[in-house]
């Protein structure tokens, strides 16, 4: 029962990164689940943030509501969407810059960073870290690391933080499916063993890169205050969050989050110097209008969130800079993809699915529906990244994927003997091919704009596809109860060394999966095919040469049988810069091999170091 438990909750928190993922790139502001309603006047001017009321000020840091000097602060946004409610990670909805997944590095640090460029892992809590055998993880620890009250960053916090995943249903208790034990060896290195009877070493290698470190020293009385009560720790606000980071909490209020360096950090030593901002401040804005003018004012440096035709602030003269010289101008870091319902007549025919996604005009959705920020598709189960297109022979795929060809569309289908009635829509063994409803929820612009697109192509080859836009309730259970005929999802939408497999496991794995009707968390079209699952399994384990070779033979799986389609490659984050203030961010060919992720996660942190004004 306890490994069905947590696999639910990883499934839960990979919904809520899907859901993320998708609104972040809508002009709509992201859904804030359990927060109040923004109703503080972010217009864009830093100038006039003050606290709402004595109470508000009386629990905060000692920072001042006024302005932090404009040369020493670096300012971001589209991070934070609504006040802050905590700082606790452990209560399901900190704000920034503790929001799990989204911040980390800043406060609270993990052992690894992630760097999206390469998917390397590079050190920070840990120097180094190794498989001994199929099993055994050693990690060894920075010995010069230590949180921000002195107290020295040890072996002990490793496991007590681990371990609270063991304790406590909370974002990491889905590890603990696949690992025995967690003990520290010394005061400096740790030992993570794997369960023998369900291994993994992908998403226990993910581990090391996801979770924040926590000190034991604070938490444990948080522990004892609340009985060891979750529900009473989530309850903590832990307004000055003690963490191994660079910077500490300073100032926050309805209207911005003000964080400042420590400048006793330990990671001087690590990274040769400080990051340059004194400060770090999130603007909460009430919408992305409000955020792209400040922005574009130069009032934000660091933009994070979905400015559509970002080409014409530089084109209207403001010194404002993307990853990428060229479009697609961001590093795809998810596929956004529809998945078929696989018990619906005629769409449980594979050449059906495979005609379909031969029709759709992928150009037509990256022009319209994400401004020309997606790449060409070429369909796989990898993004067409070097950290994952490696893991496939992509000669060996190539003849299977396909491109948009209306007339190849219309052959395959002439060839299964789907014929074009009066209407104009086909008939297959006496099914007619539609109406068939594809859907997302309402709002969603980008995701909305796409799947019209989808509806229209589809209507060139003899398929009546008709869009759906129910509220993002509704579209949640649809999707997991199968009560969909083709519905828009994105599968594992994040950077991590568990992908490509988390994302092949997401669209293809049966093992598990509840039959319609009833609550998927994964593989929401009930796709089954029995060496799917063989391989799907077998990766984890895998040795490299072995895994591609696996992963290979699942790619032509999928694109032989599609059962889900991307539909664009989506940004992981929408970095844009303004060098107005702050000069030197990284862009694509400097050199630097700092990935676009300042201020967000893993790697990205090292462009602090190198901005100057």
């Amino acid at each position: 029962m306890r490994r069905k438990a947590t696999t639910i909750m990883l499934m839960v928190i990979l919904m809520a990164v899907s859901l993320l993922a998708a609104c972040t790139n809508s002009p709509e502001p992201p859904p804030i689940t359990n927060q109040t309603e923004n109703n503080a006047d972010a217009s864009g001017d830093n100038n006039t943030a003050e606290a709402t009321d004595a109470d508000d000020a009386a629990q905060q840091p000692s920072g001042s509501a006024t302005e932090t000097p404009r040369n020493e602060t670096l300012y971001i946004n589209g991070l934070q969407w609504g006040p802050p409610t905590n700082f606790n990670l452990l209560s399901g909805n900190p704000a920034f810059p503790v929001n799990y997944g989204n911040s980390r590095e800043l406060i609270y640090e993990t052992l690894f960073m992630i760097n999206m460029n390469d998917g390397a892992l590079e050190p920070l809590l840990g120097s180094s870290y190794a498989w001994i055998d199929d099993v055994t993880l050693k990690i060894e620890l920075n010995k010069d690391s230590k949180w921000s009250d002195g107290t020295p960053f040890t072996a002990d916090d490793v496991v007590y933080t681990y371990k609270l995943g063991q304790k406590y249903e909370i974002n990491w208790t889905s590890y603990w499916d696949y690992i025995q034990d967690v003990v520290a060896d010394g005061p400096n290195a740790v030992t993570i063993t794997l369960r023998q009877d369900n291994p993994n070493k992908l998403t226990v290698t993910e581990s090391i890169e996801l979770i924040p470190m926590l000190p034991k020293h604070i938490w444990e009385a948080i522990e004892s205050k609340a009985n060891n009560d979750l529900a009473a720790i989530r309850k903590e606000f832990n307004e000055s969050p003690i963490g191994t980071g660079p910077y500490k909490m300073f100032f926050y209020n309805d209207q911005k989050i003000t964080i400042q360096r420590d400048d006793n950090y330990w990671g001087k030593a690590l990274f040769g110097k400080l990051p340059a901002p004194k400060y770090i401040t999130h603007v909460i804005y009430k919408d992305n209008a409000s955020g792209d003018l400040a922005f574009k004012n130069g009032q934000v440096d660091v933009s994070q969130q979905f400015t559509p035709q970002v080409w014409k602030m530089w084109e209207g003269g403001a010194p404002i800079k993307t990853y990428l010289k060229e479009a697609p101008y961001y590093l795809p870091g998810s596929m956004p993809s529809i998945f078929f319902n696989m018990e619906r007549k005629g769409l449980d025919n594979k050449d059906v699915r495979k005609a379909i996604a031969m029709a759709i005009d992928y150009k037509k959705i990256s022009e319209l529906a994400m401004s020309g920020y997606s790449a060409d598709m070429k369909p796989s189960l990898t993004l067409d990244t070097p950290a994952e297109s490696k893991y496939v022979d992509q000669a060996a795929i190539k003849s299977l994927q396909w491109t948009t060809d209306i007339e190849a569309a219309n052959a395959l289908l002439d060839s299964i003997g789907a014929e074009k009635g009066k209407d104009g829509i086909r008939v297959l063994n006496g099914e007619r091919l539609g109406p068939f409803e594809i859907e997302c929820p309402y709002g969603w612009s980008d995701w909305n704009a796409a799947l019209e697109i989808v509806a229209q192509s589809a209507k060139a080859i003899g398929i009546e596809i008709r869009t759906k836009f129910p509220e993002a309730p509704v579209w949640t259970n649809d999707l997991q109860t199968g009560k969909f005929d083709i519905i828009m999802n994105t599968p594992a939408g994040n950077v991590t060394p568990a992908n490509p497999w988390n994302r092949a496991r997401t669209i293809m794995y049966s093992k598990g999966v509840a039959p319609m009707g009833e609550m998927a968390f994964w593989n929401w079209g009930r796709y089954k095919n029995d060496r799917a699952d063989e391989i799907i399994d077998q990766i984890p384990t895998a040795s490299e040469a072995d895994a591609k070779q696996l992963y290979t033979e699942l790619t032509k799986i999928w694109l032989t049988d599609v059962p889900s389609i991307p539909l664009m490659y989506r940004p992981w984050v929408f970095y844009t810069v303004n060098e107005s203030v702050w000069k030197g961010f990284p862009v694509d060919g400097d050199g630097s091999n700092i990935p676009p992720q300042i201020a967000v996660d893993g790697a990205g942190i090292k462009a602090l170091y190198q901005i100057t004004n």
